[in-house]
């Protein structure tokens, strides 16, 4: 007697991902058919010499690609390697699990123009353990980057010092002598704090820092006698916007995760607003009918 056992789940593989490629290929038109009319060979040399097309004028942009990759090693490897083999830098790289097994999302921003990015996001479609490469450049969608960044309470004048400890008088006057001795001009040095005056010191920039991480709906998840650390979630505008108003307290350390991106969900009404109107009219600005200044 023969006994039967339930068959557990099947394990993705890449030959999976190329079956799902192939299954789904995108069909394209057929190029008409034309008569190859004999051309002269030097006529043709002289073509491709003296009718190169011009470099391409188009701007360099922002772009988001989302990817469905096979979870297993060298993935990153060889997905890297064809941006590079296209002189494409990666600004930021997000590679994270999905709710799938042996399925894992990988959240790209690049920049670079249409045409090239288009190209990459092609040859990245045809690498095997890839299941699919979306470009969310000019689509609706949330955006969020994590920020861990270690700030100065001390100011900007004692946060470089060493160890964080405040020197001396007979240190200052050491390197003031060292500086005259070469023939330099004197350095103008931070002076030594007392006790109080580092403490009100760093009260008010501690508060400073809170005050603006509170603006940005951020948190200060450590505190030290120097310094603090301030945790932000936010789009990467907002990120950069911050770290530009705490440089000037002094930044010790900074991490950063990367861009992570969903698309909205379109709501379903019968109600169609005047942005919604626009979308669809797709009129786009004249510049030159705008007033002056």
């Amino acid at each position: 007697m023969y006994s039967t056992a339930k068959a557990g789940p099947q394990r993705l593989t890449s030959t999976s991902a190329l079956d799902h490629k192939l299954s789904h290929r995108r069909t394209l038109p057929s190029l008409p058919h034309f008569d190859r009319p004999s051309i002269d060979p030097g006529k043709a040399v002289s073509n491709i010499l003296y009718n190169i097309p011009p470099p391409s004028t188009q701007p360099f942009k922002r772009h988001i690609l989302n990817m469905f990759v096979q979870d297993e090693p060298g993935v990153l490897a060889r997905v890297s390697g064809c941006l590079a083999a296209r002189g494409v830098n990666i600004d930021s790289l997000v590679v994270c699990a999905t709710d799938v097994p042996d399925l894992s999302r990988m959240c790209i921003v690049l920049r670079g123009q249409d045409a090239t990015i288009e190209q990459v996001r092609r040859q990245l479609e045809d690498l095997i353990p890839v299941w699919a490469v979306v470009d969310y450049t000019h689509t609706k969608v949330i955006e969020r980057e994590i920020m861990l960044v270690k700030i100065s309470t001390l100011g900007p004048e004692y946060f470089d010092a060493d160890h964080f400890g405040l020197m001396d008088e007979a240190e200052y006057e050491v390197d003031n002598a060292i500086t005259q001795a070469e023939g330099h001009e004197i350095a103008q040095q931070p002076l030594s704090l007392s006790a109080g005056e580092a403490l009100s010191i760093k009260s008010d920039n501690m508060r400073s820092i809170s005050a603006l991480a509170k603006q940005f709906q951020g948190c200060i998840v450590d505190v030290s006698d120097t310094c603090v650390i301030v945790e932000l979630v936010a789009k990467t505008s907002r990120i950069d916007a911050f770290f530009k108003l705490v440089r000037p307290f002094g930044i010790l350390e900074c991490s950063r995760s990367g861009t992570m991106v969903l698309p909205r969900s379109p709501i379903k009404s019968s109600w169609v607003s005047q942005s919604d109107q626009e979308d669809e009219s797709g009129a786009v600005m004249d510049p030159t009918m705008l007033p002056p200044g």
